[in-house]
């Protein structure tokens, strides 16, 4: 069974790329007793140990398609979701607006003081401005 697993592995200088399977997110899928088990997963147990009981493994490499066990660190899965690439991972990551200036955090997420200062004293002048015609 190993024989067949490690067959269907390309070890390169960097990563142990999974030549067999993928799954539809890219992680490497192998059939071991009639079930379909992500290989990555496989790799760590054999040659690690388990895989620690709450916790899941994140690719450092970034390559799901990698069985390198080296690659792999046991972590929560919110920590594995915050060191990914989604758009809300990325977006999580950030500190500054997309003019420099900090973001703040408040209950119902993040936000710039500056810009937003800027953005109601700019309405401010402009309500003002219509009142003056108007009148």
């Amino acid at each position: 069974m190993q024989n067949r697993f490690w067959s269907k592995v390309n070890k390169t200088a960097e990563c142990w790329l999974w030549t067999g399977a993928l799954n539809h997110y890219g992680y490497g899928a192998f059939h071991l007793d009639g079930n379909a088990r992500m290989a990555h997963r496989l790799a760590y147990a054999w040659l690690v140990g388990p895989i620690p009981s709450g916790l899941t493994l994140d690719h450092l490499c970034r390559n799901r398609a990698c069985v390198n066990p080296a690659h792999l660190e046991p972590v929560t899965l919110a920590e594995n979701k915050r060191r990914g690439e989604s758009p809300a991972a990325v977006n999580a990551r950030k500190t500054k607006c997309l003019r420099g200036h900090p973001l703040t955090r408040r209950s119902d997420g993040r936000y710039c003081r500056v810009c937003h200062a800027q953005r109601e004293l700019r309405r401010y002048h402009r309500l003002k401005e219509s009142e003056s015609t108007n009148a």
